[in-house]
């Protein structure tokens, strides 16, 4: 029986997508990385600073991560406080108070860095339906390993076979999946070229695992 659901943030909740791209080619501009979008697509669902290591290392920089990361931030930043076109993915909201509703455990469990995750809660009232939030930029590994789904898992205080995760990078979900935690994939338009084969099932809609279809066919 379902008890928990260990939600993604961007591309599941909210579409920061166009801001990431942004403030990362703003990043990759200021520092003159000839970057491919095969690659960038490639970090999709990972920290910030795991990718940052992957640019040191892909394009030899004799800059820090952690300078690469600054940077990235900033312009984020500024993206998000000039900008008004952010808005939570269609469904997504009405979702979350179905299974706040009916008494499900709601844990956040995103890549992104907490500021970042605390911006977008205060700006669309999200706190109130959810028990904990993590960071994959808090932690020691970034998906695609399964550790920030298992802290998650254990702070909804239900065994792992109870919990659900919803996300849309293939990072995400083989993540879920090295968790042993039962994953649906959200077939989001703004995550191109992801990966949804390891995905237990996937969706177009969030209507289609409303809480009591997705207690009937888990």
């Amino acid at each position: 029986m379902l008890k928990a659901v260990l939600f993604d943030m961007d591309g599941v909740i909210v579409d920061t997508e166009p801001l990431h791209r942004e403030a990362y080619y703003a990043l990759f501009e200021e520092m003159e990385i000839p970057i491919t979008d095969a690659l960038y697509e490639s970090f999709t669902g990972q920290a910030t600073l795991a990718i940052c290591k992957t640019l040191v290392a892909e394009y030899q920089l004799s800059v820090a991560p952690e300078t690469l990361v600054a940077i990235k931030r900033k312009h984020f930043k500024r993206l998000f406080d000039t900008g008004d076109q952010l808005q939570l993915l269609d469904g997504v909201l009405e979702l979350i108070q179905d299974y706040h509703r009916n008494g499900l455990t709601l844990i956040l469990a995103s890549s992104a860095s907490m500021p970042n995750i605390d911006r977008i809660f205060q700006r669309f009232d999200l706190d109130r339906y959810f028990t904990a939030k993590f960071s994959g930029a808090d932690l020691q590994a970034s998906k695609p390993h399964p550790e920030i789904f298992l802290k998650a898992a254990a702070a909804s205080g239900h065994p792992k076979e109870h919990c659900m995760v919803i996300e849309d990078s293939t990072n995400g979900i083989r993540a879920a999946k090295a968790a042993g935690i039962y994953c649906v994939a959200y077939r989001s338009p703004h995550s191109v070229n992801q990966d949804y084969a390891l995905a237990d099932r996937v969706i177009q809609d969030f209507s289609e695992i409303g809480f009591h279809l997705i207690n009937d066919m888990r």
